[in-house]
């Protein structure tokens, strides 16, 4: 048995040689680190679009009464699957009245053969409130979610499913996924997206159509969704800069059923394909008696009680031999609290010989060379960079800044074959705009009274050492970063083997070029070198 699966990976290792040689030659982060390249912003592109209008065909309800409508999945465990929808119809206005939960049933029908379902679950359902005490603002109270876990699933099995409830009967059309393979070194998911500050614009639009056609079996959703607090409770247009387009709003407001219109814009992707999510800043919606991240917290399931975190603000999941740590910007991450000891104890359990991938994704970059947030998440780094590195996590994604940004391997601001791969992807296609801006062109540097973060305290701080010693700002762009370029898109990761992954970003203008990507490279581990130096736990 092991005979032949060193003869696998030798072949899969062939493969990707042959398949460089014929392409053209893909490097390697072997090859670095690399000197930092940027490709300035394209003239003839516009910097972002208009959001879609609520009576856009993909954004409209086109179900009745309690029907489902914005079903989406996500990942619980190797063998069970969250299924998710919404019933009823949302109310806004003045005086608002909840829905009854218990009204609507929540049923999953699902097995292995088109129309035929031999298991049945049930689940949860809840509504919430987004309120507003202030003269001429508008209220909001939710359709009826659902939340559904469903079990026993065969491991790289397909499955047909229904969802809803039968006792009306009001059940959905039937939908289909397929499950993910087990945990191990030589099992991995076909094609990992990676997308995240995506909103509902026309920009955004073309970024999921782009990814659909790289066919993902998982989806990343690395914060900032549907940008609902862009508006004023009576909706209307979004701005791209709310404090400057409605400058005497009494609170920052939010529109909630942009939320609703993305749900059903997002369903025909997630509801074959599980999508899993971290919140961003756009998602802290602050209302009534300081109550925050109402909309996040009920509409999305997510493995917090699996993983241990018993939180949907920080979790992790396997998806083949990659483990996911999934950690919360916008939450207390210092080394005092729950989130890092949960992290701790969450790293400690890892078996990197069933799960050789360490990948780790939140909102806000620590590694940004662009004048937008620059330096904003320093003190996450402070707390949280060293056992990250102690535990040689591969790479890491992260959103927030509407630009792309690959860095070279790094670990405190030096270069570091044993530090992870940073990864920048908030190009989704929010209606906020691309950043073109670099903090080390002449006049950009922000000043450390700059980019304050919306949760945490502020960690600026001049260089120590480095060619930028002394300096808030580089004059030139970082030697830990590697390629920039200003486009709205999305990225795959492709796990090969348990030591080589392809990463490619596309860019949402090369939709209809063939064979076209905007950056590519395959990241290689090194655990021979990069040995795991785990932290005691108290």
């Amino acid at each position: 048995m092991k005979g032949t699966l060193l003869n696998h990976l030798i072949l899969i290792t062939i493969i990707i040689i042959i398949i460089s040689t014929v392409s053209g030659h893909i490097p390697t982060t072997l090859d670095g680190p690399f000197k930092p390249v940027t490709r300035k912003f394209d003239p003839s592109l516009r910097r972002g679009s208009d959001d879609l209008p609520m009576d856009h065909p993909r954004l409209k309800k086109n179900v009745t009464s309690n029907f489902p409508e914005q079903i989406a999945l996500a990942l619980s465990s190797q063998n069970s699957m969250w299924v998710s929808w919404i019933t009823g119809d949302a109310q806004i206005g003045k005086n608002v009245t909840p829905l009854d939960p218990s009204s609507v049933g929540s049923e999953v029908w699902y097995g292995k053969k088109s129309g035929k379902y031999s298991k049945k679950r049930k689940g949860v359902s809840m509504v919430y409130n987004q309120l507003y005490p202030f003269e001429g603002l508008l209220n909001y109270s939710s359709g009826i979610i659902h939340h559904v876990k469903i079990d026993g699933l065969e491991p790289g099995s397909t499955y047909y499913y229904k969802c809803g409830d039968s006792s009306i009967p009001a059940m959905s059309n039937e939908h289909v996924f397929q499950v993910l393979p087990l945990p191990g070194p030589d099992s991995y998911p076909h094609r990992i997206a990676v997308v995240g500050d995506l909103g509902l614009t026309a920009n955004t639009t073309t970024t999921i159509d782009h990814l659909i056609i790289n066919d993902p079996d998982l989806v990343l959703m690395v914060g900032d969704l549907s940008y609902a607090n862009q508006y004023l409770t009576t909706g209307g247009e979004g701005a791209s800069c709310y404090s400057c387009a409605f400058p005497d709003a009494p609170i920052r407001e939010t529109y909630q059923p942009r939320w609703d219109g993305w749900g059903r814009f997002m369903e025909p992707l997630i509801s074959r394909v599980p999508m899993m999510v971290i919140e961003g800043n756009h998602e802290i919606e602050p209302q009534a008696a300081g109550v925050t991240f109402e909309s996040y917290l009920k509409r999305f399931a997510v493995p917090s009680n699996e993983s241990g975190s018993n939180t949907n603000f920080y979790y992790s999941f396997d998806a083949g031999g990659v483990h996911f740590i999934m950690l919360g910007a916008y939450v207390d991450y210092n080394k005092t609290g729950a989130q890092y000891y949960w992290l701790q104890k969450d790293l400690s359990r890892l078996n990197r010989s069933v799960t050789p991938w360490l990948v780790a994704a939140w909102h806000s970059p620590w590694y940004n060379s662009y004048s937008s947030h620059y330096q904003e998440f320093e003190c996450m780094r402070l707390e949280m960079e060293q056992l990250l590195y102690q535990y040689r996590v591969d790479i890491v994604f992260s959103g927030h800044v509407h630009a792309y940004e690959r860095m070279n391997r790094v670990y405190n601001y030096s270069l570091d074959p044993c530090g992870p791969v940073y990864i920048t992807i908030g190009d989704g296609g929010n209606i906020e705009k691309i950043d073109v801006d670099h903090a080390d062109e002449p006049g950009k540097c922000p000043s450390p009274g700059d980019n304050v973060p919306e949760f945490g305290g502020v960690c600026h701080t001049n260089f120590t050492s480095g060619p930028a010693k002394g300096k808030f700002c580089w004059d030139k762009q970082p030697e830990w970063s590697a390629y920039r370029e200003s486009s709205f898109g999305h990225g795959i990761l492709e796990v090969v083997n348990s030591t080589h992954a392809l990463w490619t970003w596309h860019r949402n203008q090369d939709i209809y070029k063939e064979n076209s990507t905007g950056d590519q490279i395959y990241i290689v581990r090194q655990p021979e070198l990069c040995v795991v130096s785990p932290q005691v736990i108290p």
